[in-house]
């Protein structure tokens, strides 16, 4: 199948058939090449693919059948010309930068960005000469006025990280593409089946495929989507020779969670809504953070921009951090980790784990709070998953 008949299918035959090439022995499913390096048949076959004068494998850093099969697939999963697999989500974004960006050049961030984004950004980049202006994520009067000449970038994620904030991102890439900057989209919470930055006018899109893509919390991996330029060329000339590059074992995994991830995100989507109007109506919860509720700042935007809400749930209790760790001790079924975009529900406090290495005032900047958790929803009975919540709810009202 021609890559112009895949990019006709519909999205749930992308998810499952994209990208594989059959190899002579005929398989059904996509094989993993596990080798480090591939044979050529001469020293002048050897030289024109170094070259790049004949096409063909060299050396899994850079080339491997069963990464370039994720890296298809995921390609047309988002509307893209190119995707570059990352060894992580964090490679994915420092694989970006590195490729785009020089010194003396400027980034606008959201401040609603997971915490080692941030940490990327304003410590390890800024050694090199990249400044990084912190933004709200919803602020686009913000946004403006913290371009410079020098803003070749501005990044976000939408939904963001924790607070699920939605930003309009037709908005923004017209704001960005007006001053002749790129606009990098984080797409992780909601994956190309809920939303599809590249036709809604971002550049870049960024992922971490060790959470939905994969969906059962077995690898860690990350992708770069874009055009054929700066993603196929750009992005994978950094990786080619800095290295951060994606397993062929993890891309296989990959690849069998993309199969699934259609039918996954629906599920995701409509046990979180349960939960989050579970949430809402609780004593001893004082905010509860879903697109898909009514109450969310931004749940019209969300409902035009995307196409489900996500599994993401995200509340504050009473009590500040000690009656968040109470709520957190006391649940049995949930899995306490940072994690997700599991099938497992899992749980987690953001001031002390994925956001704790910022400092208190960027956190309190952030929106996250002492009181606030995060649920990944996952896939179990929903109403097992109330059940385990109403405990920890329970133990955070000190009963």
């Amino acid at each position: 199948m021609s890559e112009g008949g895949e990019r006709r299918w519909r999205l749930a035959t992308r998810a499952v058939r994209a990208g594989q090439r059959r190899t002579p022995e005929g398989e059904h499913a996509e094989p993993i090449f596990l080798t480090s390096s591939f044979v050529f048949g001469s020293a002048e076959e050897a030289a024109a693919r170094f070259a790049g004068e004949r096409p063909g494998n060299i050396y899994s850093r850079f080339t491997n059948p069963t990464v370039r099969a994720f890296e298809a697939r995921l390609a047309a999963l988002e509307g893209g010309e190119a995707c570059v697999a990352t060894a992580s989500g964090m490679a994915a974004i420092l694989a970006t930068c590195m490729a785009l960006l020089r010194s003396g050049d400027h980034v606008v961030c959201s401040r609603a960005v997971f915490g080692s984004t941030v940490v990327l950004l304003e410590t390890w980049l800024a050694r090199f000469g990249v400044e990084t202006t912190f933004v709200p994520l919803t602020d686009y009067g913000a946004w403006e006025a913290a371009i410079t000449p020098r803003t070749r970038m501005l990044f976000l994620e939408t939904p963001s990280n924790p607070l699920t904030e939605v930003a309009d991102i037709g908005r923004l890439a017209g704001l960005a593409h007006d001053h002749g900057a790129l606009l990098v989209v984080d797409n992780v919470f909601a994956t190309p089946v809920l939303q599809r930055p590249l036709e809604l006018g971002a550049d870049i899109v960024i992922h971490s495929a060790t959470k939905y893509l994969d969906g059962q919390g077995r690898c860690v991996g990350g992708a770069v989507v874009g055009d054929a330029e700066r993603v196929g060329r750009e992005v994978f000339g950094f990786l080619r020779t800095a290295g951060p590059a994606m397993s062929p074992f993890n891309a296989w995994v990959f690849l069998k969670g993309l199969e699934t991830l259609p039918v996954r995100m629906r599920a995701h989507c409509e046990n979180a809504l349960a939960v989050a109007r579970w949430l809402e109506g609780r004593a001893g919860v004082t905010r509860v953070l879903y697109p898909g509720l009514p109450s969310h700042p931004q749940h019209a935007l969300a409902a035009r921009q995307q196409s489900g809400f996500g599994g993401i749930v995200t509340f504050e209790v009473e009590g500040g951090r000690e009656a968040a760790w109470r709520f957190v001790d006391a649940t049995e079924l949930v899995s306490v980790t940072a994690n997700l975009g599991d099938v497992r529900t899992t749980l987690t406090h953001p001031a002390s784990t994925t956001h704790g290495r910022l400092s208190p005032e960027a956190r309190a900047e952030a929106g996250i709070t002492e009181g606030l958790l995060r649920v990944a929803v996952g896939l179990e009975d929903v109403a097992d998953i109330i059940a385990d919540l109403e405990r920890g709810l329970a133990a955070a009202r000190g009963g």
